[in-house]
């Protein structure tokens, strides 16, 4: 007997239905009429161990305890899935071959394999299991992904990189959660002071943001424009902006900006009715291509700027167009290409969009399907491809409101890869007046291209330097005198950064570089995915508002006194996200076999010891006056009701195992304490 084993009940389902009939369902599985068994997960079966699973006397949180490190890890049964852990108990010791029907990608990998792990299932049938890859639950595309089975044993690097990823965060998160709480509580703080080597970091952005909100003055600063005219007597032609000299430094702050308004207006004085010469005329043409097909990030970043949507809602609603509708391929990828093999079935999938979403009809009759993207490109596709549709057809009027915006997002992004770049000219007009330099830019569309899908308000381009009431360049030539007339002195202020909202929260945990000081690291993590995965972001920005460390005041996210009162009190390598994305890296240099499990948990250990030490000596006085706020959910919820259990751990329960990896890696514990 085969034994498929899928990552949920929806992917089972999706499976099963591709076999041949009839089918005989029992309890947590379908039997095929060839004898193939599919049955599957409910997300996570297993979940690391409490602490007190080690000890009984770590049910009782106290600093003489830490830091916690288990000498042998141990996986907890969880209680709402234990009796399908076994049924999967019962039928892999009645199968003669496994496959792997788990997510594609990491989180997905380790989800099965420690099940297989865990049950003790025979090196033999292990070494011999195969890997099931479904993107896309609609038939045509299970019976491909069958036809293309892999050995399981090319996606253990994964699987040990999801392995440390989950020790890790262990380690860090039980340590530092109970250290830093039970210092909050000997202050008087009555709350669960959370810590988290992902959480933390992105609340550490946004207390900045706000503490830099805060403390910022508004300075005004002044910019000159020159009036250009083609001689004295004609009418004003267009506006040439003022660029500072380095003589001019000791007046501009740190973007270049003047701040001394005498200079300003000497600068307008010396500039009045005086000749101008044009010194260069550029005119530069340029293509953009359409963008790549979304991976879940950048959909969730474009859902929150056009519909105002939280990462969470966004997730939540892809999760139901994929396993409820099967519109779309799978949702939790971090990845913008497709397979080369998938061009060939484009014509399907315009014509789904075509026959799905009235709006993109026009659109998809004016694709070249001759035409290809640099969206395909093997090399760059992995465990998973973009989030695209798939070839089912359903009116999206029978959608949720969230549901049918998301998909047209979706939809767009596809059939933008059928159509030609967008075309432009940048226009450079430079002048020396009265021995200063005056600069006028402009874009100057030439074809739309991808762009004449989106809304019409999304295609000008205005020049930034000049109001778009004020007139065009006209054509000149390198030489040319003009005439100068009356200048424009404008005071401007400066401005603070803006709150973060969902769209740009996403963005900084997406270019999380941006953050780093390390100028090598930042280097580094230009090429990595930045803090946490497409899975686990939405989750982790969720629990900062529960646990009370954020609000949202209109569009913004905004810390709260405990959420400041938290990072003030952490050592700041714990709130940067330095750590956090070196951490990234490494788990992903173990997907690519550059680094061993050993090599990232040894240097953690000791990081630990240093990380709790540290806590203890901790002033209580810091927590203490700190009013508690109330947790008000998200306005209107969930976008959609969830159609799967959630990855993330539960509470634990009795049925508890040892489970040893390949590595040799033995953390010591901390002497018991009685």
């Amino acid at each position: 007997m085969r034994l498929i084993i899928a990552e949920k009940p929806s992917l089972g389902r999706a499976i099963a239905a591709v076999l041949p009939q009839p089918h005989s369902k029992g309890e947590g599985f379908v039997r095929a009429a060839n004898g193939d068994v599919v049955s599957w997960c409910i997300g996570h079966l297993l979940e690391q161990a409490q602490p007190e699973a080690y000890n009984p006397i770590y049910k009782q949180w106290r600093l003489d305890h830490l830091p916690i490190v288990p000498d042998e890890w141990q996986l907890e049964a969880k209680a709402q899935t234990r009796k399908q852990l076994s049924v999967l108990r019962k039928l892999v010791k009645e199968a003669d071959s496994i496959v792997h029907a788990g997510d594609p990608d990491r989180e997905g990998q380790l989800l099965v394999d420690e099940v297989i792990a865990f049950l003790k299932v025979p090196a033999t049938k292990r070494s011999s299991m195969q890997r099931l890859l479904v993107s896309d639950l609609n038939p045509q595309a299970v019976i491909r992904a069958l036809q293309q089975l892999r050995p399981n044993k090319d996606f253990i690097p994964l699987s040990v990189s999801a392995l440390a990823r989950s020790r890790a965060d262990w380690l860090y998160g039980i340590n530092l959660t109970r250290a830093y709480t039970l210092k909050g509580q000997q202050g008087g703080l009555k709350a669960v002071l959370s810590v988290g080597r992902v959480q933390t970091p992105i609340l550490g952005l946004i207390v900045r943001r706000d503490n830099e909100i805060a403390d910022f003055i508004s300075k005004p600063f002044y910019e000159v424009f020159a009036a250009l005219h083609l001689n004295a007597e004609q009418p004003l032609s267009f506006y040439a902006k003022w660029q500072p000299s380095e003589s001019c430094q000791a007046h501009q702050d740190d973007e270049g900006r003047v701040l001394n308004p005498k200079l300003a207006h000497n600068v307008a004085q010396r500039i009045r009715q005086q000749a101008a010469s044009v010194t260069s005329v550029e005119r530069k043409l340029k293509k953009q291509a359409a963008p790549l097909p979304y991976n879940l990030s950048s959909l969730q970043i474009d859902a929150a700027k056009a519909f105002g949507l939280s990462a969470q809602q966004v997730l939540d609603t892809c999760q139901s167009l994929y396993e409820k509708h099967q519109l779309i391929t799978y949702p939790r990828s971090d990845c913008r290409y497709l397979p080369t093999e998938h061009y060939a079935r484009r014509s399907a999938v315009l014509s789904a969009i075509a026959n799905s979403a009235h709006e993109l009809v026009s659109g998809v009759a004016q694709a070249d399907t001759q035409y290809r993207s640099k969206a395909w490109d093997d090399k760059k596709v992995e465990a998973h491809h973009a989030i695209i549709p798939t070839e089912k057809s359903l009116d999206i009027q029978r959608l949720s409101k969230y549901e049918q915006k998301v998909y047209q997002l979706i939809a767009r992004q596809y059939v933008m890869q059928f159509y030609p770049a967008f075309e432009y000219a940048d226009m450079r007009i430079e002048l020396d007046i009265a021995g200063g330099v005056f600069v006028a830019t402009e874009r100057e569309t030439i074809k739309l291209g991808w762009k004449q899908l989106l809304p019409a308000r999304k295609h000008s381009d205005q020049n930034a330097d000049q109001d778009p009431s004020r007139p065009s360049l006209p054509k000149l030539e390198k030489g040319q005198v003009l005439w100068s007339g009356e200048p424009d002195v404008q005071e401007k202020n400066t401005q603070p950064p803006a709150y973060f909202t969902d769209a740009t929260l996403l963005a900084a945990m997406t270019g999380i570089a941006r953050f780093v000081k390390d100028s090598e690291l930042k280097k580094i993590l230009k090429e990595t995915d930045g803090l946490g995965t497409e899975a686990t972001r939405a989750g982790i920005i969720e629990l900062l508002f529960k646990r009370r460390f954020l609000q949202r005041e209109g569009k913004s996210i905004r810390a709260t006194d405990l959420g400041k009162a938290l990072v003030a009190a952490l050592p700041e390598a714990c709130t940067l996200p330095d750590m956090t994305a070196q951490w990234e890296k490494q788990l992903n240099d173990i997907t690519q076999k550059l680094l061993n499990y050993d090599q990232f948990m040894q240097p953690l250990a000791l990081q630990l010891d240093a990380l709790i030490s540290q806590a203890k000596q901790l002033d209580i006085g810091r927590f203490g006056d700190i009013s508690m706020p109330a947790f008000k959910p998200r306005r209107g919820g969930s976008a959609v009701r969830k159609s799967t259990a959630p990855r993330k751990s539960a509470s634990p329960d009795k049925s508890t195992r040892s489970v040893k990896t390949t590595s040799s890696i033995k953390l010591k514990r901390k002497p018991k304490a009685s």
